[in-house]
């Protein structure tokens, strides 16, 4: 699952009300997150891999 961070456009492996591969925490700014199909287009790790 993927996880869009909206403001920044930045696409994360994660999903909503959670935490995003790299460490963000969807749960702050919940409205800054949307849940996504697209490709994973952060290259942090625990996101790109």
């Amino acid at each position: 699952m993927a996880v869009k961070h909206t403001p920044t456009r930045e696409v994360h492996k994660g999903t909503k009300g959670g935490m995003t591969g790299c460490g963000f925490d969807t749960r702050k700014n919940p409205d800054h997150w949307v849940n996504s199909h697209e490709r994973i287009t952060c290259d942090k790790n625990g996101c790109k891999n």
